[in-house]
């Protein structure tokens, strides 16, 4: 992806970038998942820093949030409409890859939660909200919890830091927003 150096973008895992072009991606696409992942890196570091007692998989959330889209690969009019056929889509075409199942999951679960839902698919599906400053109270009150209950302090004392996060994220959505839409849907 050109421009990417104007917002310093993390790179996506070579394993990611090696399947975007198998597949032979959309540029918006690859645009919109490397978006997705850096604020996901945001998020893993931010997490890992302030709450050390909350376990999860850091691997596996830069991974989903690289992937959670991957399906839109085939069905392209989700590049710029609505619609949930590459959930699914996205879960094959992973695991046809040789995917993990525990990774691939990501794809076809980025868009559902509650309170069962693990700590790393939260933070996935915050990812791929909050990129472009979209707040969904309950999800982030999940993740609060997990915040919570991993030692990490008291419920409004985790709920001010992790809006500080998103607000700050948020602040850059403009801008990421402009930036995907320069990439073509084809």
């Amino acid at each position: 992806m050109s421009d990417d150096d104007d917002l310093r973008l993390c790179p996506l895992p070579d394993e990611v970038s090696l399947l975007l072009a198998e597949l032979a991606a959309p540029p918006r696409l690859v645009a919109h998942l490397r978006l997705v992942h850096d604020v996901a890196v945001r998020l893993v570091d931010w997490s890992a820093e302030h709450c050390p007692g909350l376990e999860f998989d850091r691997a596996a959330v830069l991974f989903g949030a690289a992937t959670h889209d991957i399906g839109k690969a085939v069905h392209r009019a989700e590049l710029s409409g609505p619609g949930s056929a590459h959930e699914p889509a996205g879960r094959e075409l992973l695991l046809a890859a040789g995917v993990a199942p525990e990774l691939a999951r990501f794809a076809a679960g980025h868009a559902t939660w509650g309170p069962d839902t693990g700590v790393e698919d939260l933070l996935v599906s915050l990812a791929d909200k909050v990129w472009k400053n979209r707040r969904v109270p309950d999800l982030e009150d999940l993740l609060v919890a997990a915040l919570v209950r991993a030692g990490g302090g008291e419920r409004w004392e985790q709920f001010l830091a992790l809006d500080e996060l998103l607000t700050a994220i948020g602040d850059g959505a403009e801008e990421r927003l402009a930036h995907q839409a320069l990439f073509p849907t084809s």
